[in-house]
Parts: C-alpha cells; sequence; structure tokens
C-alpha cells in the first residue's frame, strides 16, 4: 500500500476493471492502491547456445525484475563466459549450469526448483534466445499477481502479426497443435499453446511435481495439462511476435509434428484418468470410451466395406450402413465429451481484476491492480 502526496485537484485516480480481455474504466475515490511491484518477481532464462543473444535479453529486463536466473544448458559456446561477465557489480543475476543436456524442458524445471525454493511470488520463464519482448512483461505478470490467475501465457496470435513474421510452416504446426492441445488440456479459451513466455503463481509453483513435465520440445503444451489436472486458472496475454533477432533455431518441424502428436495422445488418456477418474469422477469418461470405441469399430466396417467392394465389385448394404451408424454414434458421443469438458473447465475461464492508473491532463500513469 501506497499514498499519493499530490492534491486530488491536479491528480484523477482511475480505475479499469478488467475480465478477460475486455476493460471498462471507473473513477476510483481512494487515494490507497496496490501496486504489483510489492511482489517478488523472479525471471528464469532458459539457455542453450545463446551466446550471440542472452547479453540482450539480460540488460533489458525490466527495473522491477527482482531477480534473474540463467540456466545454461550445457552450451558448447560462449553463453556461460557472456552471464558471468555481466554477473560482475550484479547482485540479482544468477547462473546454474547443466552438467548435460536436459532440453528445454529440464532448464524450466531447474528454473522452477530454484525460483520454489527462494519463496518468490511470481515467476516468469523468459528464453535467452531474445524472442520474448521484455515490453509484454508487465502484462503478463498483471493477472498473476492480481491473484486473477495462477497461470498467464503469451500468445502471439492475437495481434494477427504472427501470420506475417512467422516462418509459414511453423505457423500452421503450430495451429494445428494448439487445437489438439485444446482437446487435451481442457483449456479450450486458450490458443498459440507453443508460447513458452509464461508467468506462474507461487501457488501453482509449488503444487505441481515439476518433475512428470516433459523435458523437450512439447514442454509447453505438458505444462498446461499438468496445470488442468490441478484446475488452475489460465489466462492468455497477446504479445508480440519476435521473429528474425539473430535466433537459431533447431526445431525440425516435421520430426516435432510426430513426436509431440504421440505426447499429446499418452497425456490426453493420462489427463483423464488423473482429473476425472481418481481426483473427481466425471461421466465425460464413458461419453469418451463410447465415442473411441464407436470410433474404432466404424474404422473397422469401413475397411471391410472397401474390401469387399474391391473384391467383389458390390457394397455391402448393411455392413456400410453399420458403418456409418457408428462413426456418426462416435462423433456424436466424442463432441458431448468436449463439451462436459468445457464445462467442467469454465472456472479457468474466470480472469478478471481491477487496474489503477493515476491520470494527469492527457497523460496516465499505471500504477497497479488488485
Amino acid at each position: 500500500m501506497f499514498s499519493i502526496n499530490q492534491s486530488l485537484d491536479q491528480w484523477d485516480l482511475r480505475v479499469v476493471y478488467c475480465h478477460g480481455n475486455k476493460k471498462e474504466c471507473q473513477k476510483l475515490p481512494s487515494k490507497r492502491v496496490l501496486v504489483y511491484k510489492n511482489k517478488k518477481i523472479c525471471v528464469i532464462v532458459p539457455a542453450y547456445n545463446e551466446g550471440t543473444q542472452i547479453a540482450g535479453v539480460i540488460e533489458t529486463m525490466p527495473d522491477f525484475v527482482d531477480a534473474v536466473v540463467v540456466i545454461d544448458d550445457a552450451s558448447s559456446d560462449d553463453t556461460v563466459r557472456v552471464v558471468k561477465e555481466l554477473q560482475q557489480g550484479r547482485a540479482d543475476l544468477f547462473l546454474i549450469e547443466h552438467e548435460q543436456n536436459q532440453g528445454c524442458g529440464g532448464a524450466v524445471i531447474t528454473g522452477y526448483e530454484w525460483a520454489a525454493k527462494q519463496d518468490f511470488e511470481v515467476v516468469v520463464r523468459m528464453d535467452g534466445d531474445g524472442q520474448m519482448n521484455p515490453e509484454d512483461l508487465s502484462a503478463l505478470i498483471d493477472p498473476v499477481a492480481a491473484g486473477a490467475a495462477d497461470f498467464a501465457k503469451g500468445n502471439r496470435f492475437f495481434s494477427g502479426k504472427a501470420y506475417e513474421v512467422m516462418p509459414k510452416l511453423r505457423f500452421l504446426g503450430t495451429a494445428f497443435l494448439s487445437l489438439l492441445t485444446k482437446i487435451v488440456s481442457g483449456y479450450w479459451h486458450l490458443s498459440d499453446f507453443q508460447s513458452g513466455y509464461v508467468a506462474i503463481s507461487k501457488k501453482a509453483l509449488e503444487t505441481v511435481d515439476w518433475q512428470q513435465m516433459y523435458k523437450r520440445y512439447g514442454q509447453p503444451n505438458d505444462q498446461l495439462i499438468l496445470l488442468n489436472v490441478y484446475n488452475f486458472r489460465v489466462q492468455d496475454v497477446p504479445v508480440d511476435p519476435v521473429y528474425h533477432v539473430g535466433e537459431v533455431s533447431g526445431i525440425k518441424i516435421k520430426k516435432v509434428m510426430f513426436t509431440l502428436g504421440w505426447l499429446l495422445v499418452k497425456q490426453f488418456f493420462w489427463g483423464l484418468k488423473e482429473k476425472y477418474i481418481i481426483r473427481d469422477f466425471h461421466p465425460l469418461v464413458f461419453f469418451y470410451a463410447m465415442g473411441l470405441s464407436l470410433g474404432g469399430m466404424s474404422l473397422l466396417l469401413f475397411v471391410r466395406v472397401f474390401y469387399i467392394w474391391a473384391a467383389s465389385g458390390n457394397i455391402p448394404t448393411i455392413n456400410a450402413f453399420a458403418a456409418f451408424s457408428s462413426f456418426i454414434a462416435a462423433a456424436q458421443f466424442t463432441l458431448f465429451a468436449m463439451w462436459f469438458d468445457m464445462e467442467a473447465n469454465k472456472h479457468s475461464m474466470r480472469v478478471h481484476y481491477w487496474q489503477i492508473c493515476v491520470c494527469f491532463g492527457r497523460s496516465s500513469h499505471y500504477l497497479g491492480y488488485f
């Protein structure tokens, strides 16, 4: 809490109510407000061979960040040397070195576990490749620090710029994987699930067993599946897509599509078991079971129809009718299961908080929220 010493004849206090991405402004009669900078903020920076990029990431970190910890994932370049040079004269910059490469997810796990032990209230992940704009950091932290969300995630698709600046194959692959992750994670209101620019609350940080999280590409998707099992609230925050700043990507989209697709299939059944059977039984399990069973049956029936058609030139009428009927029934059961899942996860969409700003003439200054 703090008070504004200037006369209220000159300063105009206003509060902005935020619900999702909609904002409404109202005048605030009180002088006393909360600011999120009273929260302890930590930024973890996973880095692998980012010697040319890491200095720019660290040097542009906003002043309100209390600690920056770089997790070097066994880099073979001069990443460690650059970070150690930047540590000179700074008490807020830390370096953790992996002896063996563990993947980006492994570096994130190390960062999360370190931050949890240091008792930070909000922890942000910002990669060391310079593709995450530090100007978006405040917006990412806001809903988490306000207690309106347990986890905030950057979304590069909101502005429409992503299609223009992202490599087209990566854009299409990201869009497709986002659709699959909606179904698997239960966060139907989110998009751009491959975004690693995130902020997480202390409660979520301490609740989830991060050693269960996938350590390679696909970690952002698996992270959301873990969070949904614990019913944590997640919000999308618009961020700028940043490309062509000297980053070097080692991701092979065609290979990743199969690897991540298989991961999502496995995690789909794991999530159903953990959330809707073990923790709180929900009838949507029966709908998914019927949908999958009838889907498999319809596939076998369609194979038989085409086999007989190819062998004899005749389409078996009853077989074809059974195949189409089972397919339609499978689609209906599956869609109802998805609808039940959306209803069960409605709580995760209710994100609202108050932003407070001071207006002086035509200028305004953001102060915080509650």
